[in-house]
């Protein structure tokens, strides 16, 4: 099983499960929360018939990878991202982040730079900064936030299922655009993260991003749904373009949270012009 090294806890290793899979141009692929690296299932079969090397990872506390209580944050988690990429050697990369992916390809551009990577892609951004604050009225209660943490420690599974409804609005695309079956997939994938990161996580969402955005200076595509519950649209993707360089974002038109599986067909499209351009 392939990992990486990325730090230590208590004497112990922490690694990074990852898949490194086909010949050709790199895409490296980072998983939203609460999945894993496999939940990039309908675009890696598209990027490896295209002619692309896609590589993938759970990020720690996800997935096959090491379940730490350190290193929760956004300037960990962009050295987790350096970590592969340098000890695979990845040149000319396309970065594509989901979620709290997008988060990793920013943070890691705004600190590492753009030396080894070519494009980025963000699907429901995080960025630029979703807690409201004075300076930013455009983001989102902190109260929100607190509710979901007071939820995950009352009984972490009953938060998971909330947060899955959400993913992919099922009071409106259950047995259209998501099935019985995948739900209950995640959430088996979810249920086995750690405990403590499920948690964790929920304070990185609420990182500043407007530096790291603004010092990106590769193109990047951004696609966000416009019924996006968990990173609303007007308080992220939207605001995007007035803060980097070279950024298109394409709003997919009733698309929830995970436009990844549900509008796969519309999001491989949009993915594989913006590679080949």
């Amino acid at each position: 099983m392939p990992t990486v090294t990325v730090g230590a806890e208590n004497g112990h290793d922490i690694h990074l499960y990852y898949e490194d899979h086909g010949d050709g141009p790199p895409v490296v692929m980072i998983h939203g929360y609460p999945l894993d690296g496999h939940s990039w299932e309908k675009q890696r079969r598209v990027l490896l018939k295209a002619g692309y090397r896609v590589i993938t990872y759970d990020r720690r506390g996800f997935g096959w990878s090491s379940q730490p209580t350190v290193g929760y944050d956004y300037d960990t988690f962009a050295t987790d991202l350096k970590t592969l990429i340098d000890t695979l050697d990845l040149r000319d990369i396309v970065l594509v982040g989901f979620s709290m992916g997008t988060g990793e390809v920013t943070r890691y551009l705004g600190r590492y730079g753009s030396d080894r990577v070519r494009k980025a892609v963000m699907l429901g951004a995080i960025p630029p900064f979703l807690l409201k604050t004075d300076d930013n009225p455009e983001g989102v209660d902190r109260s929100v936030f607190e509710k979901n943490k007071a939820t995950i420690e009352e009984d972490r599974y009953v938060y998971l299922k909330q947060f899955l409804d959400d993913f992919v609005n099922v009071d409106k695309l259950r047995g259209t655009r998501a099935s019985d079956e995948v739900w209950h997939a995640w959430f088996n994938v979810a249920a086995q993260a750690s405990a403590y990161a499920t948690y964790a996580c929920v304070d990185t969402w609420l990182t500043d991003f407007r530096a790291d955005v603004a010092a990106i200076d590769v193109p990047v595509l951004v696609m966000h749904g416009t019924e996006d519950r968990i990173l609303p649209f007007e308080s992220t993707a939207k605001r995007l373009p007035p803060l980097m360089k070279d950024v298109r974002v394409v709003p997919v038109e009733g698309g929830p949270h995970n436009i990844a599986w549900t509008h796969a067909e519309e999001v491989n499209r949009e993915l594989l012009a913006f590679l080949q351009e």
